[in-house]
């Protein structure tokens, strides 16, 4: 294997992006050919190492004024026009329509087309379309990469068997971290403010928490989705006075120093796919609680009592509770943060390399 490509909609910053700017960087600092094929240019996108070749295979300006199956004709058309002109020795799908649209367009090619599952399959991968291309499409997959065993179980026997399971890169800032030389009394969370991460939850569980350490604060960085949840939580605020004690704080580029001090990371999402967020808070050392949300993200990286907390999705009193032990048993919540730390050596970017390359050089010799 020389050539990888990689498809996906954009490299706008969000998880699956970044996993694959992470990867196609370290496969073309290895010597290997890379490709980045996009259907658009984002606003915000992740870096691309200069040897890598950003191929543009999303709509013209003429095919806006087509129909939606138009659209997804041309759309299809483009990328395997891409194909069979690169002759990549695998492409590599990303994310939902990404994955279904170079199964299409590599059928007849001769390329292996490998693709990713990104977040929970159920409520994306079982409405009425999925049913009828997912028996049609995913039969033809060189391979498909999974995050958790959850996502795994979901789908037929075949694609199970012909599966692996690996686990997100971390950022070497987070990965290489020091360990945080003393606590503020704090509670914090990071990622974006959008609806599935249920930070109206969290606040409401912070509350019950300031009622016993009034010296405490909730610090929500991330950027606003706007998708009307920053609203939602201004209002929340707003209605419980708890403008000194609840901070919505943003973006930062530099969470690795902004998150490192904190008593505790709160992680309260209904679902996830597998959350970066929480793997770099383990791998600063925090002591965590997180929801044990769908399609068990969560429940990959933490074993319960050992190096976090797990919770019930949607349980303001346990999530309530479990911020109160961290705050309450420090000894106990450093041992945790301190076992946490441990993410590292299974999710560091070598690790993590490995496990993409070697899966990916056998599923080219299909």
């Amino acid at each position: 294997m020389h050539k990888i490509a990689f498809h996906l909609n954009s490299m706008e910053q969000g998880g699956a992006e970044r996993v694959v700017s992470n990867l196609a960087n370290r496969f073309a600092r290895e010597g290997y050919e890379v490709l980045v094929a996009t259907e658009w240019y984002g606003k915000r996108e992740f870096a691309l190492d200069p040897r890598i070749r950003r191929v543009h295979v999303g709509l013209t300006e003429r095919d806006e004024k087509r129909s939606r199956v138009g659209k997804i004709l041309c759309r299809t058309a483009y990328l395997r026009r891409f194909i069979k002109k690169e002759r990549p020795d695998v492409l590599v799908a990303f994310t939902h329509t990404p994955n279904y649209r170079a199964l299409m367009a590599g059928i007849g090619t001769g390329v292996p087309v490998v693709i990713s599952v990104r977040t929970d399959p159920t409520g994306h991968y079982d409405r009425r379309a999925d049913k009828l291309q997912i028996p049609l499409l995913f039969p033809r997959a060189a391979g498909c990469v999974f995050q958790t065993e959850g996502a795994k179980a979901f789908f037929a026997p075949y694609l199970q068997e012909n599966s692996r399971i690996i686990l997100n890169p971390l950022h070497p800032k987070y990965a290489d971290a020091p360990a945080a030389p003393e606590r503020k009394k704090e509670v914090v969370q990071s990622g974006r403010i959008v609806d599935f991460k249920n930070q109206p939850m969290l606040i409401r569980a912070f509350l019950k928490v300031h009622q016993k350490h009034p010296e405490y604060v909730l610090k929500l960085y991330g950027p606003d989705s706007g998708d009307g949840t920053w609203q939602i939580l201004e209002s929340l605020i707003a209605e419980n006075h708890a403008e000194d004690c609840v901070k919505l704080m943003g973006g930062s580029d530099a969470l690795e120093k902004e998150l490192a001090c904190a008593s505790v990371y709160a992680f309260s999402s209904d679902w996830e796919g597998l959350p970066n967020a929480l793997m770099e808070a383990m791998a600063l050392g925090l002591p965590v609680v997180s929801t044990d949300c769908p399609c068990g993200g969560p429940r990959t990286l933490i074993t319960d009592g050992e190096d976090g907390l797990l919770v019930p999705i949607m349980d303001e009193e346990a999530m309530a509770a479990g911020i109160n032990r961290l705050i309450e048993d420090r000894a106990f919540a450093e041992r945790l943060g301190q076992r946490a730390r441990k993410i590292r050596e299974r999710a560091n970017e070598d690790a993590v390399f490995l496990q993409w390359r070697e899966y990916l050089e056998e599923c080219s010799r299909k």
